[in-house]
């Protein structure tokens, strides 16, 4: 049985600042919360059945990364201060500069050079701007920039595709998981799966290593020692073979690419050779479909575009969490995988973080 140090409740809450242990810091309301405690009620009863002992409890999940780096909670500005809510002349927009690149693409964007501290000029331009017209014209770049959703019914945060034939219903210790993803929410599903027995192994490509080794408690938690980590140049013929048997051989695959990553390397669900029983579970921001296959998403971002977040005294748009559509996403990705397991199989999951955040942002 892998190793679920770090998943329990107590080692986290222990060490977490005052700011963090009120549940309502971490989501906007009770509704959500009430939400979240269904759905890991929902994967403890699917770990209880492959005898795991080991408990979900969301709260620890959500604010693991806050804790370890003390991270203060966000307002206009999230967590770890990469995202911000800016008014627009109709609405509101959460512009991410996440990556070093997307502050030079903003500058492309509105036409100049970008200062050490872009934001006085990203949150001007936004004031000239209406909603639709700013997202449609940062999307066209590649950058991470999403409308604030309005309320509305809830949505599903997965869809799915019944892509190959089921097979014979099996324990998750009889499973190997292959985990392309990064980051956050297809790693905490696949520690998830881990922690019910299934052998994970992590593939990561050797020119773009995981971003969550930027913080080395926090990639610990997600991958414990005891992982297997096959780390491969996905430009050379060897690399790319390796990465295709692993992924054949796989019974559960877990990837967050833009659909067009692994298909312009020959591996995508549809390329890889068929297999009765074979779960893929894919998580974008927007989902798998056009028009928002290759819009790009962070946590932080994804969740605005859902409608989750809180208000301040005035009314206005404020973050909730440490980009909390990226855990609760890995929490519905984890519930997802555990579901078809235990139907068989042969689907493809299209999960999208951006319909996890509005199945909790929801009213009624």
């Amino acid at each position: 049985m892998p190793s679920d140090e770090g998943l329990a409740t107590a080692p986290v809450r222990d060490r977490q600042p005052a700011p963090w242990t009120d549940r309502h810091q971490l989501v906007p309301s009770a509704l959500a919360a009430l939400r979240l405690d269904a759905l890991a009620e929902d994967i403890n009863e699917h770990l209880r059945g492959h005898r795991a002992s080991t408990r979900i409890v969301w709260e620890s999940m959500v604010a693991v990364r806050a804790t370890l780096l003390d991270l203060r909670p966000p307002g206009r500005t999230s967590a770890n201060g990469s995202c911000r809510l800016c008014r627009t002349l109709d609405g509101w927009v959460a512009v991410n500069l996440a990556r070093p690149v997307d502050a030079n693409l903003f500058g492309a964007l509105i036409g100049q050079s970008m200062r050490v501290d872009p934001w006085p000029e990203v949150e001007r331009y936004a004031s000239t701007c209406t909603t639709s017209t700013l997202v449609a014209d940062a999307r066209l770049l590649g950058l991470p920039v999403s409308p604030l959703a309005g309320p509305r019914s809830p949505t599903r945060p997965c869809e799915i595709d019944q892509r190959w034939p089921p097979g014979p219903q099996r324990k998750l210790s009889e499973m190997r998981v292959v985990d392309l993803s990064a980051m956050w929410a297809g790693p905490l599903a696949a520690k998830i799966l881990a922690s019910a027995g299934a052998e994970v192994v992590k593939v990561e490509s050797r020119a773009r290593p995981d971003g969550a080794r930027a913080v080395p408690a926090f990639y610990r938690w997600l991958h414990p020692d005891d992982q297997c980590t096959e780390v491969l140049d996905f430009a050379d013929p060897a690399g790319r073979q390796r990465l295709r048997s692993l992924l054949e051989s796989a019974d559960v695959v877990i990837e967050a690419s833009r659909p067009r990553a692994l298909e312009q390397l020959g591996v995508d669900a549809d390329a890889v050779a068929p297999r009765a029983g074979r779960i893929w579970l894919s998580i974008t921001g927007y989902g798998r479909r056009e028009p928002g296959r290759d819009w790009v998403a962070f946590g932080d971002d994804a969740a605005v575009a859902g409608g989750l977040v809180g208000r301040d005294p005035a009314g206005d748009p404020v973050f909730v969490g440490d980009a909390i559509a990226d855990p609760v996403s890995g929490l519905f990705g984890a519930l997802a995988v555990l579901d078809a397991a235990g139907s068989g199989g042969g689907q493809l999951i299209d999960l999208a973080m951006s319909r996890c955040a509005g199945a909790l942002a929801a009213p009624g």
